[in-house]
């Protein structure tokens, strides 16, 4: 038998080993999946993810929900073999045993080599699709692309300041909310201080950038009221105010509604602030519980407060 000093020894040195594995793991800013990229792949500029120099290889990185990497493994258990002659593959990663397909197809007259893979996480599932174009598949093999899946770490939460730091606007007054989330990378920020099964319980706030602003300013109000209409999970709407206002010394307005939200037909006040660019706007919307609003309300508006053009 081993001498105990061996053993401690050796564990040691696995768990050495092991970190510094671990440490070879990158996460692309506000990915909950992270990865040894292979030589010659960078952070992409307009994904989350890793790309080559000239864009011609893909690693995109994004979240699915959680459900969906319990569906892939009991097709798999359901179908081994596949379907359409795509075979899923399991295989081992720091995150928990993933499953990968891989193809070949086309993008536009070139023909590429297609990769997935699905990883369990603890609210989500974690997923990575790869490209490789036919001229670059000599040096990003399957082999290679499956080392790399091979490598796959997940992290349970992204650090809020990298979360802030994507979005196109800055965020400085997080006004006590504790769940900081992007919705889409670089696009949209939730803010809240209950869990999305509970979501409308709370107060919450959504921040984002519509690609879109009134032609004129005799627009704004019916614009205003027109995108009001779209904020999702309200029912039975009803504006009880809308009218220009001033934002950071911009042009805005500010349009307030009371509805139902969620399974339990809550009932809601929401404030949206639109502060209007040439081309853009910035949509600002707080959620509250009515028996919440009267202290829900300052923290909305200062929040909106602290929002601050970036560079």
């Amino acid at each position: 038998m081993m001498p105990f000093r061996v053993l401690v020894a050796v564990a040691l040195l696995i768990a050495a080993t092991c970190r510094g594995f671990a440490a070879d793991a990158v996460f692309p800013p506000g990915a909950h999946v992270g990865m040894k990229p292979l030589v010659g792949l960078v952070r992409a500029k307009s994904f989350i993810g890793f790309e080559t120099e000239d864009q011609g290889v893909k690693v995109l990185i994004a979240d699915l929900p959680a459900e969906a990497y319990n569906e892939v493994v009991n097709a798999f258990k359901a179908n081994p073999g596949g379907t359409g002659g795509i075979k899923p593959e399991s295989i081992e990663t720091p995150a928990g045993l993933g499953y990968y397909t891989v193809e070949s197809a086309r993008d536009g007259a070139s023909n590429v080599r297609r990769y997935s893979m699905i990883l369990p996480g603890p609210t989500f599932s974690g997923y990575v699709a790869v490209q490789v174009p036919e001229n670059a598949s000599k040096i990003y093999t399957d082999d290679a692309v499956r080392q790399m899946f091979a490598s796959a770490q997940i992290r349970n939460e992204v650090p809020v300041d990298e979360q802030l730091g994507m979005m196109p606007f800055k965020v400085t007054e997080l006004s006590s909310f504790k769940n900081v989330r992007m919705l889409a990378p670089g696009a949209a920020l939730l803010m809240a201080d209950a869990g999305d099964k509970s979501l409308e319980t709370k107060p919450f706030m959504l921040l984002g950038i519509i690609g879109s602003a009134p032609a004129t300013p005799d627009d704004r109000g019916r614009f205003a009221q027109q995108i009001a209409t779209t904020i999702p999970g309200v029912r039975d709407g009803r504006i009880t105010m809308s009218e220009p206002i001033r934002i950071d010394g911009q042009p805005g307005f500010e349009t307030r509604i009371d509805a139902v939200s969620g399974k339990d037909n809550t009932p809601v006040t929401i404030v949206q602030w639109l502060r209007f660019g040439a081309q853009t706007s910035m949509r600002i919307i707080g959620s509250s519980p009515r028996t919440d609003w009267e202290t829900a309300f300052p923290r909305f508006r200062a929040v909106r407060d602290g929002i601050q053009p970036r560079g």
